[in-house]
């Protein structure tokens, strides 16, 4: 039932942390410490609150394990796509490929506030530092996307 409530999150969490080709795994390997840590749970935050902080700690383990610069292409054949289809495609793939050049610690602040609509308090229990701190992360991370786009090519 734990699994079944948080998966969709939990993954689409990871595939904007460590990318769609390693999203699958690093979600696993969430569970699994979940599942092993689950007795760790003191109720203090909401349950999806300490999933995000078990998630994001995955993700940040992840992307130190590798050093990894460039993302695999979302579209093996852009044929059998429309315009529109095609141009969202490509406008996601710069986006996560901007993503992974940022800083880890300012990518998950990110992610966890504008994916899944965090507020400062649940991304600053998630993450494990101060409210404060999550604010000038995200202005930063904000920045540091912003001029990763460009350098890419965003118009």
């Amino acid at each position: 039932m734990l699994y079944e409530r948080c998966s969709q999150r939990v993954y689409a969490q990871m595939v904007r942390m460590v990318g769609i080709q390693d999203a699958d795994d690093a979600t696993q390997q969430v569970f699994i410490h979940l599942f092993r840590k689950l007795d760790k749970f003191d109720g203090r935050s909401k349950l999806e609150t300490w999933v995000y902080r078990l998630a994001s700690n995955e993700a940040l383990q992840f992307i130190r394990s590798r050093s990894r610069h460039t993302t695999d292409s979302l579209l093996d054949d852009p044929s059998g796509y429309s315009h529109d289809t095609r141009e969202r495609t490509e406008q996601g793939e710069l986006l996560d490929v901007a993503l992974s050049r940022i800083d880890p610690e300012l990518r998950v602040v990110l992610v966890l506030k504008e994916q899944e609509d965090l507020s400062y308090r649940e991304i600053a229990d998630a993450v494990g530092i101060p409210e404060g701190t999550v604010g000038s992360r995200l202005n930063r991370a904000r920045a540091d996307l912003r001029e990763v786009l460009l350098q890419l090519g965003w118009e």
